[in-house]
């Protein structure tokens, strides 16, 4: 099971079931991944945020109501109307993250959730890399080339669909940039342990969460009074 795949199944235990719920998947693709969170969370609708045109029919197909929207801009989803946002590997693609947080504040219901998760900037590999005098593989410093790192694999290397990474997170920002913007940070793990094996990397993933692969942090909406100055 690689990192990622370990990472999809640490934020399906993280979600919690809601009967009758309404899922928001922010930067749903083509909703293959949506379809277990859709299960686990027991929703009665779910929609989907995705830009690209290529995306938004296999979706709906699988049957995500998908909304085409540029995420960095308002979203196209009514205050409180949310009972749990979902969203994996996207946030490191904006530059808009207050937006990102704040909107997700702001879809939430009272009683909602949301699950976010991310690279982790302070992952070994990332360390090491710094270490070797290299670029961490998922710090992107350039929109045409990878460079910088000369583990970066072929396929690593852009094409004209990929999205840049803007952004990489250590857990305690990614954690704090949510609390200044009115959410409460439940739970905070970590998923997927580079180089190790499966069984090896999840261990290591749960006794040291600061420095896995991915970040996965569950949020519900802070109280009045309780965001991070």
């Amino acid at each position: 099971m690689c990192a990622a795949e370990q990472n999809r199944q640490t934020i399906l235990r993280m979600m919690e079931p809601r009967p009758g719920s309404t899922l928001l998947d922010v930067g749903c693709a083509d909703g293959a991944d949506t379809i277990p969170l859709m299960q686990r969370v027991q929703a009665q609708r779910t929609i989907g945020l995705e830009l690209a045109d290529k995306f938004i029919e296999p979706a709906r197909a699988r049957g995500v109501d998908v909304i085409q929207a540029d995420i960095t801009a308002p979203w196209p989803v009514g205050d409180g109307s949310i009972d749990v946002v979902h969203s994996n590997q996207v946030i490191e693609h904006v530059a808009a993250t207050d937006h990102f947080m704040r909107e997700i504040r702001r879809v939430l219901r009272p009683s909602g959730y949301a699950v976010v998760s991310t690279n982790n900037l302070a992952s070994w590999h990332n360390i090491v890399a710094l270490i070797l005098g290299w670029q961490p593989l998922p710090c992107h410093v350039s929109d045409e080339v990878v460079v910088g790192n000369p583990l970066a694999l072929e396929e690593m290397r852009y094409g004209v669909d990929i999205h840049r990474h803007l952004r990489i997170f250590t857990g305690r920002a990614l954690a704090g940039l949510a609390q200044a913007h009115g959410l409460q940070v439940e739970r905070a793990v970590g998923s997927g342990y580079y180089p190790l094996g499966r069984r090896a990397s999840q261990f290591m993933a749960r006794v040291d969460p600061r420095h896995a692969a991915y970040l996965v942090q569950r949020y519900i909406p802070a109280l009045p009074g309780s965001v991070a100055g």
